[in-house]
């Protein structure tokens, strides 16, 4: 009969993953194989929203044992939003961003950069603006966006954009959520990864049923066009989504292949696609500096063709602030935004609107793209160059957006993971976006070690550059001390909130 093991409790990992005394103390690599296992991860499961959807009854909530408001679910956090939760609960503060790196935010640099048109400075508010602006926008603003886009994508087509054919709505999202408010029930196709905020809307709008495609890396997460439009024809896809440049890696679907994708809107099938990084394209010749890409070039009738573009002046403009964007598309379409849009948000600010359309014009569009385009090309192969010299070599380089996807699976465990690396990263006053929140998992019920995205983490060269420098020095410390054998010391013991800090005890 063999002896019952004598040793103390505190040598076994507790359930929560976080390692045990012992293993703490003699510098046991922790490897985890589950979810359940690491620390970071219960942390983000914990979150309202982020639990396996469809296996309890009950909201879910902050505190499980608090009193709920009846019918409310909590939606889940897109990636920018938890993270920055995680930040501030690890001392980061709005009121002193600066202090810390944030690599995490998907906005750009908002100053002044070389050779550009001067930013604007301030906005006129003549009385008639202080009234609301029409659900579908200012109609100058809209004879502004689709004169933009008959110039720079549909010189000598038959077929023009109109006002009739722009929707002005307050934000990415919103346009997003006004599209998604008059689909009916369809399949919806998806790719992994794409952008975090499809996640949410593929959860709350129901009628929408996901219809998941994993992108692979070693094909450069191209989208098989082909084998898209089987799938529309053999699984009745009625609707396919994507952001184009593709966020987060940096990937972009141009010339044939974008005609192709918009071919199939003519096969019964209405082709979303999110243009928002549109300017952002890195051409190896100086000669295409300036150049930009849209579905639009491609779109033969732009009322009969099913091709909705969402854009605005968020990225391109570098205004995150002001929240003035557009969805383009078919007349009928925009009727329809209008009425989602009365319910949903109730117009964009009618003040912003009118300060817009001198932005527009299409020779300072012409300016801004060029110098966008060099200063973040500039910025890009920067931060490349610094990480390949910590040996994080990119698999697949951006050659559009302002984002690096970043495999870490060749560093030591546990921080070869993208929320253990994020939660590390925080110790040092830098934000990552882990790469679990591009893996677009609507019921949240996957193993997240079994995600495609759970090795990745999303850079982003959008800030300025002594900012980005702060956080590469940052991932070159954390990446040395794991290298080092410091693993030890990681994927443990994370603040849970402000309060849980030393400093509040």
């Amino acid at each position: 009969m063999s002896r019952p093991s004598t040793r103390p409790s505190s040598a076994y990992p507790s359930r929560s993953g976080t390692p045990s005394l012992r293993d703490v103390v003699h510098g046991v690599m922790k490897i985890f194989h589950h979810e359940k296992e690491s620390e970071a991860h219960q942390i983000f499961r914990q979150q309202a929203g982020h639990q396996p959807k469809g296996l309890n009854f009950l909201p879910q909530t902050i505190n499980p044992e608090e009193e709920t408001v009846p019918g409310i679910e909590h939606p889940g956090s897109t990636g920018v939003i938890y993270c920055s939760d995680r930040a501030i609960a690890n001392g980061f503060s709005y009121a002193s961003s600066h202090d810390w790196a944030n690599l995490g935010q998907g906005a750009p640099e908002v100053g002044p950069i070389p050779n550009a048109p001067p930013r604007p400075d301030s906005i006129p508010m003549p009385v008639d603006s202080l009234e609301y602006a029409p659900t579908t926008g200012v109609k100058a603003l809209r004879e502004a966006v689709a004169n933009l886009y008959n110039d720079n994508y549909r010189k000598g087509k038959a077929s023009q954009y109109t006002y009739e054919n722009v929707c002005i709505v307050p934000g990415g999202r919103a346009g997003l959520s006004r599209v998604a408010a008059v689909v009916g029930d369809v399949y919806c196709s998806y790719q992994i990864p794409d952008y975090t905020a499809y996640d949410q809307v593929l959860s709350a709008f129901k009628r929408l049923v996901p219809v998941p495609t994993a992108l692979d890396p070693k094909n450069k997460y191209r989208l098989d066009i082909e084998q898209t439009r089987k799938d529309i024809r053999t699984q009745g896809l009625s609707v396919v989504i994507a952001s184009n440049p593709r966020n987060p890696t940096g990937q972009v679907i141009a010339g044939k292949e974008l005609k192709e994708l918009v071919s199939l809107s003519r096969e019964s099938t209405t082709i979303i696609l999110d243009e928002f990084y549109s300017w952002y394209i890195y051409p190896d010749s100086d000669k295409d500096i300036g150049k930009s890409i849209s579905s639009a070039e491609y779109v033969e009738d732009v009322n009969s063709d099913a091709v909705v573009i969402i854009d605005g002046l968020t990225k391109n403009w570098r205004l995150p602030g002001w929240r003035i964007c557009w969805v383009i598309g078919p007349k009928n379409l925009i009727t329809a935004l209008s009425q989602s849009g009365s319910f949903l948000d109730g117009g964009a600010n009618h003040p912003m609107q009118l300060a817009a359309i001198s932005l527009l014009e299409p020779g300072r569009v012409k300016e801004e793209k060029m110098a966008l385009q060099r200063h973040f090309k500039t910025k890009r192969d920067h931060v490349l160059k610094r990480l390949h010299a910590l040996h994080l070599d990119v698999d697949v380089p951006p050659q559009a957006t302002f984002y690096i996807w970043l495999n870490l699976e060749k560093l030591p465990p546990p921080l070869n993971n993208g929320l253990t690396f994020f939660e590390e990263l925080l110790k040092e006053q830098t934000i990552v976006i882990p790469g679990i929140f591009f893996d677009i998992n609507p019921a949240h019920r996957r193993n997240l070690f079994n995600s495609p995205c759970h090795h990745y983490v999303r850079l982003s060269f959008g800030p300025p550059i002594e900012d980005l420098d702060k956080g590469i020095d940052a991932i070159g410390r954390v990446v040395a001390a794991a290298r080092l054998g410091g693993t030890k010391k990681m994927g443990h013991s994370y603040k849970k909130s402000l309060e849980s800090s030393p400093d509040h005890i």
